[in-house]
C-alpha cells in the first residue's frame, strides 16, 4: 500500500474538524486534477477528463473519523469529553486519546479507569457511560488545563498505533473508516490510465458523514454526478461469527447490496457483479445495519445512481481497526474497471436493469 495511506490515517479529523485532512488531499488532488471543487462543508474533490461528452462519475470517501470534543473542563484539571460519532463506551476505558489544539499540535492524555483497588467495597462501578468518562492530561486544575491551550470544542483524537501484522498482511491503525476511501481517491487519480475513460470522473472526499452523512449531501448536489461511488470501511464480523453476509477479512471487496437507507440498486449490482467476475476480482456480498455517502448521494435532485463498494475492516468505531492488502487490492481493481468502463451505455443499462 502506498504511503498515503500511513499518512491519512495517521492525521486528526474527527467530524467538522477535517482541515488537516482536506489539506493534505488537497496538495495531491492539485497536483492530479485539471480542477478542485470544495463545497462550502469543506468536501473536496479533484476532477479529470472533464472535457469528455460522457457521464460524470463521483467516487467519494469521507475523512472525518469517530473521536470527541472538549466539553468541559473540570476543576481537578480532567477533561470532559462528548462523543462524535458511534462509539461504544467499552472502548474507552484506559486509551491514550490526544487533544488537538488550534496550532495542530497534541495535548496527550487517557482514559481514566478505576483500579480494582477501588472497586472492592462493591459500592463503586467503573465508568461505563461516556458523559463520565474523564480525560486525564496531567493538569492540576482547570486554570492549568486551559494554561496548555485547552478549549472548549477542540477535537480529541485516539492515539495512533499504525502497524503492520508479523504475516505483513494485514495492516493496523486508527481511522481506516474511513481515510482509506480518502487516499483511494488519491490512488485512483495517480494510477488510472486516463485514455481508457469515457466519463468526466470528480473523486475526492466527503465531510461529516459520521454524524449524519451531511457531506455527501452539498458535495453531491455541487457535482451532480450520473452515477456515485461510495468507497467506505464496512465491519467484518467474522472474528466472533463468520455469516454470508457479514464480511471476511482477506475475501475481496465487499458489495454492500442492503444497508437501512440504500438498498442497493439492482442494475448497479449487476453491473459490478458482472465486471468482477469477468476480471476474477474477488467479491463478498454484505448486509449492513448502518449507512454510507451513498445513501444520501441516491437522493441528491431528482435522485443519483449510486453504491457503496467497501473495504472489509475488523474493529472499526473503535481506537483501533485492521485490513488486510488483499481487500485493498481487490477495491481498488474493481474500481478501476467501473470507472474504465463507465460511458452513457452502460448507465443506460444500468438503469434498465432496475
Amino acid at each position: 500500500m502506498k504511503k498515503i495511506y500511513q499518512d491519512l490515517v495517521s492525521l486528526p479529523g474527527v467530524s467538522s474538524h477535517e482541515k488537516y485532512v482536506r489539506n493534505y488531499m488537497r496538495l495531491h488532488l492539485e497536483k492530479l486534477s485539471e480542477e478542485v471543487v470544495e463545497d462550502n462543508l469543506g468536501s473536496i474533490f479533484g476532477g479529470i477528463n472533464l472535457s469528455s461528452n460522457g457521464p460524470t462519475v463521483m467516487m467519494a470517501g469521507h475523512m472525518d473519523e469517530i473521536g470527541a470534543m472538549v466539553k468541559g473542563i473540570h476543576k481537578n484539571g480532567t477533561i470532559k469529553m462528548m462523543a462524535i460519532g458511534g462509539i461504544s463506551p467499552e472502548v474507552m476505558v484506559s486509551q491514550h486519546m490526544n487533544i488537538v489544539r488550534d496550532d495542530g499540535t497534541f495535548v496527550p492524555g487517557v482514559v481514566g479507569a478505576k483500579p480494582p483497588h477501588l472497586l472492592r467495597d462493591n459500592t463503586s462501578k467503573q465508568v461505563s457511560s461516556f458523559d463520565d468518562f474523564h480525560l486525564d492530561i496531567g493538569a492540576d486544575s482547570d486554570d492549568h488545563a486551559k494554561s496548555l491551550g485547552i478549549k472548549i470544542g477542540q477535537q480529541i483524537v485516539f492515539e495512533n498505533q499504525f502497524k503492520e501484522s508479523i504475516d505483513g498482511k494485514k495492516v493496523f491503525s486508527k481511522a481506516w473508516d474511513n481515510r482509506f476511501g480518502s487516499a483511494m481517491a488519491i490512488d485512483l487519480l495517480e494510477d488510472i490510465d486516463r485514455s481508457k475513460l469515457k466519463c468526466k470522473l470528480y473523486a475526492g472526499a466527503n465531510v461529516q458523514e459520521e454524524v449524519g452523512l451531511r457531506g455527501a449531501i452539498t458535495s453531491t448536489y455541487m457535482i451532480n454526478p450520473d452515477l456515485f461511488i461510495a468507497v467506505d470501511c464496512s465491519p467484518c464480523a467474522d472474528t466472533f461469527e463468520k455469516t454470508e453476509v457479514g464480511g471476511t477479512l482477506g475475501d475481496g471487496f465487499l458489495i454492500r447490496f442492503f444497508d437501512p437507507r440504500a438498498l442497493m440498486h439492482q442494475g448497479m449490482k449487476k453491473f459490478i457483479e458482472t465486471l468482477a467476475e469477468k476480471h476474477n476480482i474477488k467479491y463478498q456480498y454484505y448486509s449492513s445495519l448502518g449507512g454510507t455517502d451513498a445513501a444520501a448521494a441516491q437522493l441528491s435532485r431528482g435522485g443519483t445512481l449510486a453504491c457503496t463498494i467497501g473495504m472489509p475492516s475488523r474493529y472499526i468505531h473503535s481506537t483501533t481497526s485492521m485490513i488486510h492488502k488483499d481487500d485493498y487490492l481487490a477495491v481498488k481493481s474493481i474500481l478501476l474497471k467501473m470507472i474504465e468502463t463507465i460511458d452513457w451505455d452502460v448507465i443506460k443499462e444500468i438503469k434498465s436493469n432496475v
